[in-house]
């Protein structure tokens, strides 16, 4: 230290210049009055702490701390930056409270005898705005005492939850996703939400408190979601990929792939007991498509059959049949085409459901409950009924002026229906 004062007392002139000699200078002054000021600073610390306890070096402004990747997966709920928008959820929680307590006194009637023969709607009952895009599908809760409550998802990235029945009031939004949400459902106890989102992300969230139960990163966009009828806690994501991926919601990891070999998948249905399900793809060649539809065997991820549909049409939607052992693919032909749901999976070519139109939107299906009406949208903005035994057109409604998206009849309710369309309207009919 002493050498670096006198070099600083010296009147020679170096290599450096007079400029040089300032810039030493100082640096020399700083660093002599750091090491003279240390012993102070480390015997003040230990006079204030008498005990040994750890001192913590807390972490500069806009860095994240690091978190270890087994706590990372440990967590269930993946947080993101409270300041982001799509964090924020409207809920009213006393509507939410009350309509999760408390059921409609127009649904009560009927939960006391065994559901009657299903009837067509014919009236309009109530319009439900308030979407900014076009709502990509409607579901009423599968839950009878709950079954008032109406689910939609739009492509305007927001989720909602409405009274149906009676007020007709929008309940709840949920904004959860950053971009378009391309499909949504109840889960089994209808107190949550699975929704999936071209944004990658598919997110389980709690009805009541908005609060995100799971999310999980997909790596591609999500087109369709479903759950596993044996086991409620695993869910499926299908969409832009060749993969179908099986999440575990309890510990939001991947547990079983499925590996199609097609460019998207546009629908996953579960057969009875969950052993096997069904997935539509976009996979057409010129004069086949041999995997438009793919059987899969669940437990062991191995394709049961891709010959089960061979006309040269894509099928955007699929619906499971409540009672007898048949499932129905929407296809892009125009028509509705049933098929067995055992192996070998044959399809009816004597029963084909035409009078609606589809052109390429994701047109969706539905069974009523009983299963004797077989309901379907229509690019022409009507709400198509047939007889599923005969395929009969029983009625056509003229819903609304842009494409009819899906239709879905209500589980306890013998004729109300909800619709949503391509520019955002959702409307419930009786």
């Amino acid at each position: 230290m002493a050498s670096l004062v006198a070099y600083e007392d010296s009147d020679s002139e170096d290599e450096f210049g007079s400029r040089g000699r300032e810039r030493v200078t100082f640096w020399t002054i700083k660093k002599i009055t750091a090491w003279q000021t240390l012993p102070q600073t480390s015997q003040n610390y230990n006079q204030a702490g008498s005990n040994t306890a750890k001192r913590y070096q807390t972490s500069p402004s806009g860095v994240r701390p690091y978190i270890p990747k087994r706590q990372r997966l440990a967590t269930p709920v993946q947080r993101e930056d409270p300041r982001s928008p799509v964090e924020k959820v409207s809920v009213d929680e006393a509507r939410v409270n009350q309509m999760l307590s408390n059921m409609s006194e127009k649904v009560k009637p009927y939960l006391v005898h065994k559901p009657g023969r299903a009837e067509i709607p014919r009236r309009l009952l109530m319009s439900l705005g308030g979407h900014q895009g076009p709502v990509n599908t409607v579901q009423w809760c599968p839950i009878p005492h709950l079954s008032h409550l109406l689910l939609s998802a739009s492509m305007d990235k927001t989720v909602k939850v409405w009274d149906g029945v009676e007020s007709g009031r929008c309940l709840a939004v949920y904004s959860c996703h950053s971009g378009a949400v391309r499909d949504a459902c109840w889960t089994p106890c209808g107190r949550h939400l699975l929704t999936g989102s071209f944004d990658n992300t598919a997110v389980i969230t709690d009805v009541q408190t908005g609060q995100q139960i799971v999310k999980v990163d997909n790596q591609f966009k999500v087109m369709c979601v479903a759950f596993q009828p044996s086991d409620q806690e695993v869910f499926l994501c299908g969409g832009y990929s060749s993969v179908v991926k099986a999440w575990d919601s309890r510990i939001c990891k991947v547990v079983k792939v499925y590996k199609a070999g097609i460019q998207q998948t546009l629908d996953i249905l579960f057969l009875r007991g969950g052993v096997e399900f069904i997935t539509s793809s976009d996979s057409v060649s010129r004069d086949s498509a041999e995997r438009t539809l793919i059987a899969w065997d669940y437990q062991t991820t191995a394709k049961v059959s891709n010959q089960i549909y061979h006309e040269r049409y894509t099928c955007p939607s699929l619906a499971l049949h409540p009672v007898e052992e048949s499932f129905v693919a929407q296809t892009n032909g125009n028509y509705m085409a049933v098929f067995s749901s055992q192996r070998p999976y044959r399809m009816n070519k004597r029963r084909q459901y035409e009078g609606h139109k589809v052109e390429g939107y994701a047109v969706q299906c539905e069974f009523s409950p009983d299963g004797t009406i077989l309901a379907s949208g229509s690019s022409t903005g009507s709400a198509h009924f047939y007889d599923y035994h005969n395929a009969r057109m029983l009625h056509t409604l003229r819903a609304h002026s842009q494409p009819c998206l899906c239709v879905s009849q209500h589980p306890v309710l013998p004729a109300n229906v909800a619709t949503c369309d391509w520019g955002g309207e959702v409307k419930v009919w009786h």
